[in-house]
């Protein structure tokens, strides 16, 4: 079926669910209007005249080419709210990112309930207006009058200004303890600074012993 351009499914409806098949060019073009992924999709079952309208509850895609292959659909009644979830796009540059902050997006769905033909494909957020260490919750998303937000407004985070988080390179030089820890390991085995700065000590040690260089005794 998918190498005649078809796309196997199952179309879960208020009795019991049906196997389908769909042309995939079809339902691409479906999914890439405006209303996206959220789109009606009116399915009409072989040997059947009535239209089952329904909506894209799951699908797969093959992990190489990105194809899908494989979905399923679930039939609403219009006049009905469903429950989805919808992408929070965040418009704007933040005031803090200009002064050197960095804009974290914490939630990138919230869910919704709505009538299926009102389901919006995504919800905006303006962001130009957030600080350095303000914290965005869901009860500053504004949604339409027909659209309920299902999330805690109190407790869902969707964006963050924070300080960016600085690295400290660690110091090549040995400490006072990790010299300690060296005593007694051959120079062969000590990292490379160990190992020189100890052979310096050495020579300037027998350099000493012998009392003025380029004297012998006897």
């Amino acid at each position: 079926m998918r190498k005649q351009g078809l796309i196997p499914g199952v179309l879960y409806g208020r009795s019991k669910p049906h196997a389908i098949c769909v042309p995939e060019r079809e339902l691409r073009h479906v999914l890439t209007t405006s209303a996206g992924l959220h789109a009606i999709l009116d399915v009409i079952l072989e040997g059947q005249k009535s239209t089952h309208p329904s909506v894209l509850k799951e699908y797969q895609l093959d992990p190489i080419r990105g194809k899908l292959t494989h979905i399923d659909l679930q039939e609403v009644r219009l006049d009905q709210p469903i429950q989805a979830s919808v992408t929070v796009n965040l418009v704007g540059e933040p005031a803090g990112v200009k002064e050197g902050g960095v804009l974290s997006q914490v939630s990138r769905e919230v869910n919704v309930e709505a009538l299926p033909m009102e389901i919006p494909e995504h919800l905006d957020v303006d962001v130009s207006g957030m600080q350095m260490g303000d914290t965005l919750r869901l009860t500053e998303l504004e949604v339409p009058g027909n659209v309920k937000l299902l999330d805690d407004p109190e407790t869902t985070v969707l964006a963050t200004v924070t300080m960016p988080t600085r690295v400290e390179e660690p110091e090549e030089a040995l400490e006072e303890g990790e010299e300690a820890e060296l005593e007694g390991v051959p120079a062969e085995e000590r990292p490379e600074g160990a190992a020189e700065g100890e052979a310096g000590t050495a020579a300037d040690a027998g350099s000493g012993e012998s009392g003025e260089p380029g004297t012998a005794e006897g």
